[in-house]
C-alpha cells in the first residue's frame, strides 16, 4: 500500500508516528520521503483521510523540535500541529498492547505505542523508521513511508 494515498476511499485509519508527524514540519529539503508524508496530511486536512495518534506523540515531537530549533520555531511548530486536531487514544486502550510489544520484541514503547493504537483500532501505523518495520516483519499493521524500492 501507498501510505500517501490511503484514506476512507480505501476505509483504512491511518495512525502516522513521530517519524512522519515531523516531516510536515521539518524542512522539506532535508526529509526523505517528504512528499509521500505530506500527502497524508493534505488527505486528513482535506477530510479524504481519518487520522488518530497515541497522546504521546506531542511529547515526542516537542522533544525532537525543542532539541533541535529552540523556542521559538518548536513552539510554533508544536502549535501549528496541533491545531490540526488529529484525534489522540489515551495510554488506557493501547498500554497493555505496547508494553507487551515493547517488552517481546525489543522495540520502545514509544514506537510501541503508536503500533498498539493501530491495532486497537483496526488501522494502520504509518512510519518512516524502517527499522522498526524491519522488526516486524510482514505486519499489515504497519507500514513504511518510504517506496519499497528503497527498503
Amino acid at each position: 500500500m501507498d501510505p500517501g494515498r490511503a484514506g476512507r476511499s480505501l476505509n483504512v485509519l491511518i495512525v502516522p508516528d513521530a517519524s512522519v508527524i515531523l516531516k510536515w514540519v521539518l524542512p522539506c529539503e532535508e526529509e526523505p520521503d517528504w512528499d509521500r508524508a505530506r500527502r497524508l496530511l493534505e488527505g486528513f486536512v482535506e477530510g479524504e483521510t481519518d487520522m488518530i495518534v497515541p497522546s504521546l506523540w506531542f511529547f515526542e515531537a516537542g522533544n525532537t523540535l525543542a532539541r533541535r530549533f529552540g523556542f521559538d520555531v518548536a513552539d510554533s511548530m508544536l502549535h501549528w500541529l496541533l491545531e490540526l486536531g488529529i484525534p489522540e487514544r489515551g495510554p488506557r486502550s493501547w498500554a497493555t498492547t505496547a508494553v507487551a510489544l515493547a517488552a517481546n520484541r525489543g522495540v520502545t514503547f514509544y514506537d510501541a505505542a503508536y503500533y498498539a493504537v493501530a491495532v486497537e483500532r483496526g488501522g494502520v501505523l504509518v512510519t518512516a523508521d524502517r527499522r522498526f518495520v524491519k522488526t516486524l516483519g510482514d505486519d499489515p499493521a504497519v507500514v513504511s513511508l518510504g517506496s519499497s524500492e528503497e527498503d
